[in-house]
């Protein structure tokens, strides 16, 4: 017992596993350690849980054991999130030398870079002082994000100094350029080009030499070494419009990449930043993120709710757009929920907050926006992977051009080298790595503010390419607002005295169908007996000591198995399940006591849904259930649906999603309980039904539906659709441009001008179609 209360437990964050045996390797190694008495190795957390000896313990000794093992170990109250804003990101191509940089780094654990916004999340034991000098010494200024000001207040040269020098340089350069026209023999308009090159190439030769430093080809260093050469072969004039119409793009091309940021922040402007708090002194208006749970908030007509809240009195009307996407108003009243973001249009209330601000539904749509554009789409990865080759590919292609004519074939070198300089400014793959991405964020938001929440990119494009749907029955394609309609007591039991046993085992349970027991007990005055040993039975039903007797409560495959069903209860049930409804069986393992009917109704736009999932390109919707197969037969009947199977356990879910998925290339699983946790998983993708889904569902779903809508499912199908040819339009406008300009940059048909034109205008076009996943679906 002393040599207990003297051990230490302590937790140890690792890192660098990627697989089960990893954990295994771990737990042994450290378990072997002489003043180690127990070890534990979690694989999915990375948590490593040591009981030493001593209350000393030797952490050190952790640490060099792990790192044997060919992994890292920091102590888990000393592992860090953090998140910063790398400023100054005018291309894609640039994370590239920061993630290379911070992976050789001892102490950082986890690096994802958001292309979009510029956030760079890090998992770390490094401080994060020495994260942002590191940052600094290969040239990037950092800020986190906690640390974030917004400045309305800047003056106007810091607003736009950047354009007040692209405009500067224009203008010299175009005049250097006309007066070189009529001036031929002067020497004088070399000086407002040389001006020109100097005020717009400085930030180009600054950030060319960051990216030699980091060992990269960039295309500041590209433009560069394209601009020296074109001075070096006396082409003035060309070498100040190459600089001129690079700045302009480059300004362009930040100016639309700003737009698509601004889209993630939309979402975050419609939380209002205070609330009015209703006190004993009266009404105070408070920061929205000082608001605590429990807290009074008056709402006023036209108010936009600050935080997630119960109205506790008066009604209104609340517009839900924001969160659910759907058009109409919805009716509160005392008791409903209300959300940060939707705006009250009618009456005053008053409503009791129910989460934190940073909790908020709201605050988790957008932390969950942000997070999903870190989780790359399968054409991103693409993409980026061939962007890896493709640079090089092409500036070794520029260096042949430039060297073997002259030479070997004894031609100009002057001429074959200026070739190469065009071939040098069209190598750089800005636009086709931003091909992706800006597509990606702006299906993601559009979705969002649909009211569909998607957890990553790869799960919008993949939801394109689903050809089967299968829907969970309850609380899915219905509505999961089941009510007992006939109770039937036997073998001596009262009706009331069978739904008191009923409902106060079901009291225990979150089920559809315990819900409308318990509340039919509640309208019918009933008081509910004390309950023990709950037992939950997955797919079949419950066990419980009801008032110190055994009950069992369930379906008919479960009293089969205790063979307490007769002919008679077989036609009693066939009588149910014609009538579509669910037969809910009361016994106690030795006899039946009673029957309580169930009835659930079907969800308004379930049909209408199937049929424009149909025209959308589903090629078939399929329905799950544990219900009976006639329950089954008739809904699937009413509704259009292609295929179901009845009777299914948690695990025969599983298995049925397994048999679709051999036949058919993608399947998406919908449902809403924790019987449909495994399958949503087991699924290409998992969608929940959002506002009614448990936790357990909405944790393991890939898509959310915030409201219980499906007919949101035929819109992602068509905006996953919409945003997969958006993708290939972009990635054939960055490779055609660039293969069209490889051809003509050989032969000298074209220019550096036009290259430049060519480079840079095929991004601005690639964002500018990838804003339009923007307005899809909008009049």
């Amino acid at each position: 017992m002393n040599e207990d209360k003297k051990s230490k437990q302590s937790i140890y964050k690792i890192t660098g596993m990627d697989c089960p045996e990893c954990a295994q390797t771990i737990q042994k190694g450290i378990s072997g350690l002489p003043e180690v008495k127990e070890a534990t190795m979690d694989f999915i957390s990375a948590e490593l849980r040591v009981i030493h000896e001593s209350e000393s313990g030797n952490p050190n000794q952790i640490f060099e054991t792990v790192s044997k093992l060919g992994f890292q170990a920091a102590p888990k109250e000393k592992v860090y999130h953090s998140t910063l804003i790398v400023e100054g990101m005018d291309c894609p191509d640039e994370s590239r030398p920061i993630e290379a940089h911070l992976q050789k780094l001892a102490g950082i654990t986890e690096i994802h870079f958001n292309l979009i916004d510029n956030k760079l999340s890090l998992t770390h034991t490094l401080s994060i002082d020495k994260i942002k000098q590191e940052l600094k010494s290969i040239g990037f200024e950092s800020i986190a994000e906690s640390e974030k000001i917004e400045k309305s207040n800047d003056n106007f040269w810091k607003k736009n100094r950047n354009l007040v020098r692209v405009i500067i340089t224009g203008m010299l350069a175009i005049g250097g350029v006309i007066w070189a026209n009529f001036q031929e023999e002067s020497m004088f308009p070399l000086a407002p080009l040389i001006l020109a090159i100097l005020l717009g190439g400085f930030s180009i030769a600054k950030k060319g030499i960051k990216e030699v430093g980091n060992l990269r080809l960039g295309i500041n260093f590209l433009m560069a070494i394209a601009v020296i050469g074109a001075m070096i072969l006396g082409e003035w004039p060309e070498a100040g419009m190459v600089v001129f119409l690079f700045s302009l793009a480059n300004y362009l091309e930040i100016r639309s990449m700003e737009r698509a940021r601004r889209s993630i922040k939309s979402l975050m402007d419609l939380t209002p930043e205070t609330a009015l708090v209703k006190t004993p002194e009266g009404e105070i208006l408070k920061q929205a993120e000082s608001v605590h749970i429990g807290e009074i908030l008056v709402i006023k007509p036209g108010d936009r709710i600050p935080l997630d809240a119960i109205v506790k009195e008066g009604q209104s009307s609340v517009n839900q757009a924001p969160i659910t996407g759907e058009s109409m108003l919805v009716d509160k009243t005392i008791g409903d929920e209300v959300f940060a973001g939707t705006i009250n249009e009618h009456g005053s209330m008053l409503v009791k907050v129910s989460r934190e601000y940073q909790d908020s539904t709201l605050s988790r749509i957008i932390k969950l926006v942000e997070e999903a554009q870190a989780k790359k789409a399968p054409a991103q990865a693409f993409v980026e992977k061939f962007s890896h080759y493709y640079t090089p590919a092409v500036v070794v292609l520029a260096a042949l051009v430039a060297v073997i004519p002259p030479l070997f074939l004894a031609m100009p070198f002057e001429l074959w080298f200026y070739r190469a300089l065009v071939l040098l400014v069209i190598s750089c793959p800005c636009a086709l790595v931003i091909s992706t991405p800006i597509t990606i964020v702006s299906g993601l938001t559009n979705a969002a503010r649909h009211g569909i929440l998607i957890k990553g990119g790869r799960y919008l494009e993949e939801f394109g390419r689903i050809q089967v749907i299968a829907m969970d029955k309850t609380g899915t394609v219905t509505e999961g607002k089941a009510r007992v309609v006939q109770i039937l007591g036997l073998n001596g039991r009262s009706d009331m005295e069978l739904l008191q046993l009923a409902a106060s085992a079901e009291s225990r349970s979150e089920h559809p169908v315990s819900k409308a027991i318990t509340n039919r007990a509640e309208q019918e005055k009933i008081k509910l007996l004390p309950v023990d040993h709950f037992q939950a039975l997955p797919g079949k039903g419950l066990k419980a000591k009801v008032n110190g007797g055994n009950l069992v409560i369930g379906n008919h495959a479960l009293f089969e198995e205790l063979n307490l069903c007769d002919e008679s209860i077989h036609t009693k049930l066939e009588q149910i399940e014609n009538a579509n409804q669910t037969a809910v069986l009361v016994g106690n393992e030795k006899e039946l006591l009673g029957i309580l009917s169930i009835a659930d109704s079907i969800r308004p736009q379930a049909k209408t849904t199937i049929d424009e999932l149909h025209q959308a390109g589903i090629k078939k919707v399929v329905m799950l259930t544990g219900d009976n197969h006639r329950t089954a037969r008739a809904i699937a009947q009413e509704i259009g649906i292609d295929e179901f199977y009845a009777e299914l356990l948690p695990q025969d879910k599983v298995k049925a999603i397994e048999k679709i998925k051999k036949e058919y290339k993608g399947v998406a699983m919908v449902g809403d309980g924790i019987n449909d946790a495994p399958a949503l998983a087991a699924a290409s993708i998992g969608v929940s039904m959002g506002s009614s889904g448990t936790n357990q569902a909405l944790e393991t779903a890939d898509i959310a539906l915030m409201k219980d809508d499906l007919s949101k499912l035929p819109y992602l199908k068509r905006l996953s659709k919409y945003a997969i040819r958006n993708i290939k339009q972009n990635i054939s406008i960055s490779l055609g441009l660039k293969a069209i300009f490889l051809m003509l940059a050989i032969p000298g048909l074209a220019t550096l001008w036009m290259a430049v034109i060519a480079d840079m205008g095929a991004s601005l076009l690639v964002v500018f179609n990838g804003l339009r996943v923007l307005k899809f679906g909008k009049p």
